[in-house]
């Protein structure tokens, strides 16, 4: 606990945290260890909307509590735009409870559900989103540090956070582990953790861990952006998931017919190919197969600067075209 006697700047009475709250009756969302609320703090002289995560008292004590050293110890380390910013934080009596920035949009998960949510979603929107959720997170694996990358463990929509202009922002550090990024392979051996469908089927079975990981996450992400739908879903008591179908898809050169139909009227052919074949590198069987995330940042960039000069286009040209092409063994996106 000796790094958090360091912060001290940062925490926040539990007084000021119940009154922000109203005591705890704001709630908007619930984490895997406790509820989320939303607050007003008086910061620097100014109200200030925040959102606060409150553990849960059974948590205390185990992965909950470890989650919460994490977060801070990341947070409070490394700064990046599209990483969600620590305000601070509570560690009186029992309580354990983290204050982030606020987060006007919520989650990018809540827009990816009924068509109503959907269409306040553009494809342009939706690019710049992933644009900015692949930054993030290539901070993590390249700029975080000379000799270390951060793996975040838990990519998914509902860790990707939109401000009051849409920015995006990768939260819940919680289950990242820190490595070594001096070597020509990096790996941890952990028991895999993160979230069921999005999870690397390679981590799951070998308990090794690497940044490639995340990416395949990442790749399940970009799917749902373009259909329009979450990872899994549950028909008739039955889970089914995206990455298989849409994979399936994407061989067949037949994504279209599976893509979000409100984005059907904004993209045209071009850019559904290149979009789709990013996502579907991302989840290659083979590691080595799937880019790095900068490459995924380098070709992300590139679609959302030609959609600055298409933006519209003849929906009767829109057809999935021809399957991906296979990524290069180095992993390049070709």
């Amino acid at each position: 606990m000796c790094f958090l006697d360091e912060l001290e700047s940062l925490r926040i009475p539990f007084g000021d945290i119940k009154e922000a709250t109203k005591n705890f009756t704001t709630i908007i969302g619930k984490g895997g260890y406790g509820l989320v609320y939303k607050g007003e703090l008086l910061l620097n002289g100014k109200l200030t909307s925040v959102a606060i995560k409150r553990l849960d008292g059974n948590n205390i004590s185990g992965q909950g509590f470890k989650e919460f050293l994490t977060e801070i110890q990341l947070l409070t380390r490394y700064k990046h735009p599209n990483l969600i910013a620590l305000i601070g934080f509570c560690d009186q009596d029992n309580e354990k409870i983290l204050i982030y920035e606020h987060a006007e949009h919520g989650s990018l998960d809540k827009y990816l559900t009924t068509a109503e949510n959907r269409s306040k979603l553009t494809w342009k929107q939706r690019i710049n989103i992933c644009v900015n959720a692949a930054r993030g997170l290539n901070f993590l694996h390249s700029e975080v540090a000379r000799n270390e990358r951060v793996i975040h463990r838990d990519i998914k929509c509902a860790n990707i956070l939109l401000d009051r202009n849409w920015k995006a922002m990768v939260s819940d550090l919680g289950l990242s582990k820190l490595g070594r990024a001096n070597e020509k392979d990096t790996y941890l051996i952990t028991n895999a953790s993160g979230t069921h469908g999005y999870c690397d089927p390679v981590y799951i079975s070998s308990g090794i861990l690497t940044k490639e990981s995340d990416v395949y996450s990442f790749g399940v992400v970009l799917f749902e952006v373009l259909c329009g739908r979450l990872c899994f879903i549950n028909v008739n008591n039955e889970h089914r998931f995206l990455p298989p179908l849409a994979q399936r898809y994407c061989k067949l050169g037949k994504i279209d017919e599976i893509m979000d139909p409100v984005l059907k009227n904004q993209i045209d052919s071009d850019s559904l190919n290149k979009f789709s074949k990013i996502a579907f590198q991302c989840l290659q069987n083979n590691r080595k197969r799937r880019p790095s995330m900068s490459m995924v940042v380098k070709k992300l960039e590139e679609l959302e600067r030609a959609l600055e000069f298409q933006p519209h286009k003849d929906t009767n040209q829109l057809s999935g075209g021809e399957p991906p092409n296979e990524p290069t063994k180095s992993g390049v996106l070709v």
